[in-house]
């Protein structure tokens, strides 16, 4: 097989030094690093370029997360035994192995930030960005070269024909709640699709890493991705109402991005406890992320008037 050569042929130029850089790499392509870029662009430079990212990742993650249900491919170390992945990276290489999320991911952050500028060398940075990611991948063994092309595709996609979209949505509410109602549409689909469709049986074996199944991570993701939608459509209707205006003397953005960002961790943390005590049933799950976007989306930016005063005293 042609692509496990390609593996092979990086796996024998490793060392620790690479290593350890393809890691940092990879990293970048990871959710929180997208929610983290996400949030600062909304709280702080255009809150619609916020929208474009956060639906733009929407409709990616769904689009990746179908396919490795219907496609399961495994994992380039469960194929072949005698190959060996990058130890440090096999915790974030859960699941199956088609396409690649970091790179699909990675593709509509950057890939979206490109897009979004029109500065030459910005786009050039981002691109480089976006391939060093899925390369990464590739060399800790996560992905197959298809893996990553995939992902690259699909994020492209995602970014290409969100952009039209929401450069009408800005300009229209009535459109903008269209968008979000076919959005809507399309998550109770994936929701549906996971929950009823009887999968081979290998969707359903329990893995030893994680303690869960393929098809129990579809579950949670959909809910996760129900909750986030519901949250943005929720903070979008607060955010007509009160139109919050992202700008702030420096130290007011950074105070209301660092506070926000904490409070929002907490949320996270606090809510996952709580839930976790209540039931163990994805549907809270779904709520813990609604309450995270609503937040972020609606509640927080209320506090923008206050930032926008702070200045620092001479």
């Amino acid at each position: 097989m042609m692509e496990m050569q390609v593996l092979k042929a990086l796996e024998s130029i490793r060392v620790p030094l690479l290593d350890k850089l393809m890691q940092a790499l990879t990293f970048l392509g990871e959710e929180t690093v997208f929610m983290v870029l996400a949030i600062v662009l909304f709280w702080c430079v255009d809150k619609w370029k916020g929208y474009y990212l956060l639906s733009a990742s929407f409709v990616g993650t769904i689009l990746s997360q179908s396919l490795k249900l219907i496609c399961r491919v495994p994992r380039p170390w469960v194929k072949d035994p005698g190959f060996t992945v990058v130890e440090s990276a096999k915790s974030g290489a859960t699941g199956y192995s088609f396409p690649s999320g970091h790179t699909q991911g990675a593709t509509c952050t950057y890939g979206g930030i490109a897009r979004l500028t029109k500065r030459s060398r910005l786009r050039w940075v981002m691109g480089l960005l976006v391939l060093l990611i899925g390369f990464s991948r590739m060399y800790l063994g996560a992905h197959y070269p298809s893996d990553v092309g995939a992902g690259l595709v699909l994020g492209a996609a995602a970014v290409l024909v969100m952009y039209p979209l929401f450069q009408k949505a800005k300009e229209s509410p009535r459109f903008m709640y269209g968008l979000l109602a076919a959005l809507l549409v399309i998550t109770l689909g994936y929701l549906a699709f996971v929950g009823l469709w009887k999968f081979p049986a290998d969707a359903y074996e329990i893995d030893a890493m994680t303690g869960a199944s393929n098809h129990a991570n579809g579950m949670k993701n959909a809910w996760s991705l129900l909750g986030s939608l519901l949250g943005l459509i929720v903070g979008y209707t607060a955010d007509r109402k009160t139109n919050f205006s992202e700008k702030a003397p420096l130290v007011g953005q950074i105070c209301k991005t660092v506070l926000g960002l904490a409070i929002l961790v907490g949320i996270k943390v606090l809510l996952k406890k709580l839930f976790g005590l209540i039931s163990g049933d994805l549907f809270w799950d779904g709520l813990r992320y609604f309450c995270m976007v609503a937040f972020a989306v609606g509640v927080w930016p209320r506090t923008f008037p206050f930032w926008a005063k702070l200045k620092l005293k001479k």
